[in-house]
């Protein structure tokens, strides 16, 4: 038995009350308190509002952060109950504010569907806050209260009267909790134009005081004109989205559809507004029921021959892009994070509810119903093709002496967590990242020019180039349905260009063909970017690099401001440097500067990548423009 003279009694067993515990672990009630985390907050208190509206009480809403970094969230709803709580004999609001778990969420007939984190979102945002203050309109009269790091800071009174009806809330983010406090407008725009979309007819006015900038989100298509907003920048193959709307009880089932003339499926699914990353019940029966209807009428009117066999779903899929969208009053979501509807009587209601609309539309409409099983068909073939490649790709692996590709250096270590591989740009540059690395654990692998622009082009030509497939076998997880995570081998894939227009393009066509066919090497931060220097400072035994275009004059003015002895070397590629310099600027661990590609939002991926490598001119021209600001360095 331990002698162990550490007590372990009653007395080590702490009580967290009230929402200590909140502020004590705040990644247990907002995922983290990082800028993620920041943003959830105003999440939490507009998907309240949003409830409001599920409900039928609220038709405006109104978000504005100030310039302080305060927010200020308005709706026109019932307003939160103003009466004494019967059980808690205090102010249903201070309740509400100050009470995990307390809300009209948990079966008492408030709301019949409810986002958010049931009943713990306005408590959570009020622990942590600095400041926080309610104020409601309701019964003809104004009541507020303010509060301090989740305390109460005054009594609940009344303060005026309204005809008026709503809650407001006023909070700003304590600095104490979060690494940032600084909101992204961006960020927030995204999520409320998408609660917009999913909620047709409400109005969300948003505005940012620091930067003197409004939008309003209202749309009264909803999901349909979802749909067209996430295809605008591409080419649909039939003008308006298929709209579908069914019933079966408490459940409201939404669903919109529309083909593109690209490869790429991208499928957006929902409960409860709640974004459902992870998929669940509701998409599987979309799936399923879009598969089946689409293998009967292509059988039905003789497009799949009798002795063939049926699509796939992935033919079915290529170039939709749909939004599934379900309420319902008691979801059940798969993990804390609420990603995944888990349902099991979900699936067969939008199985029958898609299957039947579906049907109905494409023998209406028989010239939409073509369109879509000729690409289908042509899906299909370049789905045997690809096939084909897999199969004489991996028939080479087993014949090949080496599976590798020539052009690798490989590592010594087999440890994939301790590995890494550098894709270089050019032969020159590669040779000397081969001569600099550390042979232990960094990889090289060279790449000749521009890899294929995957955006334009079907899987069974993406397996048919060389520098793809090289990729493939050196990361050795697979491609698309095929790619396994489990089995890459190296945990690090970094990406090393040149600082210029070219290395840029590179770069981009590297991202665009990871996130299409491998995206969890991007959602799982596996893609890296090298962060080459732009300059060397030489003045007497003195050298400096400098990566960013802004660090120069600082390096000048430390070594004493430039004079004869001062030697600045600008680097235009990688080539330019010999192995001991690029591993000293980019290689090495300890002084390298490396940035993680990371991917928060498959829809805002998605749009980046048709902009910058599809066909249309006009939204890229835009981009450009939009984002030229944020150049560092342009070099033409």
């Amino acid at each position: 038995m331990s002698q162990n003279n550490e007590i372990y009694d009653e007395s080590q067993i702490q009580v967290l009350e009230g929402l200590e515990a909140v502020r004590k672990r705040p990644g247990m009630y907002i995922g983290s308190t990082s800028l993620r985390g920041l943003h959830h907050l105003v999440y939490e208190i507009v998907d309240n509002s949003i409830d409001e509206a599920l409900g039928g009480f609220c038709k405006n809403i109104d978000i504005v952060i100030h310039k302080d970094n305060s927010v200020s969230i308005v709706d026109d709803g019932r307003g939160m109950p103003v009466g004494i709580h019967h059980k808690m004999n205090k102010p249903t609001v201070e309740v509400i504010m100050t009470v995990l778990h307390a809300g009209g969420k948990f079966g008492g007939g408030g709301y019949k569907v409810s986002g958010g984190l049931h009943g713990v979102g306005a408590s959570v945002v009020n622990a942590l806050s600095e400041t926080c203050e309610v104020i409601v309109k309701r019964d003809g009269h104004i009541w507020r209260q303010l509060y301090h790091r989740g305390n109460v800071a005054s009594p609940f009174e009344q303060i005026g009267d309204t005809e008026e009806h709503g809650t407001q809330t006023n909070f700003k983010p304590d600095s104490e909790i979060f690494e940032e406090i600084e909101f992204s407008y961006d960020t927030l725009a995204q999520r409320l134009r998408e609660l917009a979309f999913l909620n047709k007819g409400i109005k969300i006015n948003f505005t940012d005081e620091r930067q003197d900038k409004k939008e309003t989100f209202h749309y009264e298509g909803g999901i349909k004109s979802f749909v067209s907003y996430l295809n605008r920048n591409k080419e649909a193959i039939f003008p308006e989205p298929i709209y579908i709307e069914g019933y079966k009880g408490d459940y409201v089932v939404e669903m919109a559809l529309q083909y593109n003339d690209g490869y790429a499926e991208n499928l957006f699914s929902f409960a409860n507004n709640i974004d459902t990353v992870e998929g669940g019940t509701h998409l599987s029966g979309f799936k399923t029921a879009l598969t089946r209807v689409l293998n009967d009428y292509a059988r039905k009117f003789n497009f799949i021959k009798e002795n063939d066999k049926n699509f796939s779903g992935e033919d079915i899929r290529e170039g939709l892009t749909a939004v599934i969208s379900i309420k319902l009053s008691d979801p059940q979501f798969e993990g804390q994070t609420k990603t995944k509807l888990g349902n099991s009587e979900v699936r067969g209601i939008v199985d029958s509810i898609l299957g039947e609309n579906v049907s109905a539309f494409l023998e209406e409409n028989p010239q939409i119903g073509k369109i879509i099983i000729d690409k289908a068909l042509l899906a299909a073939r370049a789905r045997d093709a690809a096939k084909k490649a897999r199969e004489l790709t991996r028939r080479k692996s087993v014949l090949e002496t080496t599976a590798l590709p020539g052009k690798l250096a490989d590592c010594s270590s087999k440890d994939p967590a301790e590995c890494e591989i550098y894709i270089v740009e050019g032969d020159s540059a590669g040779g000397s990242a081969k001569q600099g690395r550390d042979r232990k654990f960094q990889a090289i692998l060279p790449l000749r020019g521009k890899i294929m622009n995957v955006e334009k082009q079907r899987i069974d030509k993406i397996l048919n180039s060389e520098m793809i497939r090289a990729m493939i076998t050196a990361f050795g997880a697979g491609i698309s349905k095929d790619f396994d995570i489990e089995k890459i081998r190296y945990h690090r894939i970094i990406i090393m260009t040149d600082a210029d227009v070219d290395g840029a393009h590179i770069r981009t066509l590297l991202l665009t063909f990871f996130y299409r066919y491998m995206r969890e090497l991007v959602e799982q931060g596996h893609i890296y970017i090298a962060q080459p220097p732009l300059y060397k400072v030489s003045k007497g035994k003195k050298e400096v690099y400098c990566y960013l275009e802004k660090d120069l004059d600082k390096v000048l003015e430390e070594l004493g401001g430039k004079d004869n002895n001062t030697s600045i070397q600008r680097y235009k590629g990688l080539g330019e440097m010999n192995a001991e310099q690029l591993w000293e600027t980019t290689m090495d661990p300890e002084r390298r500067i490396l940035l993680k590609a990371t991917v928060e939002d498959a829809m805002v991926a998605d749009e980046i990548f048709t902009i910058l490598m599809g066909d249309k001119v006009e939204p890229r021209r835009e981009f450009i423009q939009q984002n030229a600001k944020n150049v560092i360095n342009l070099d033409i």
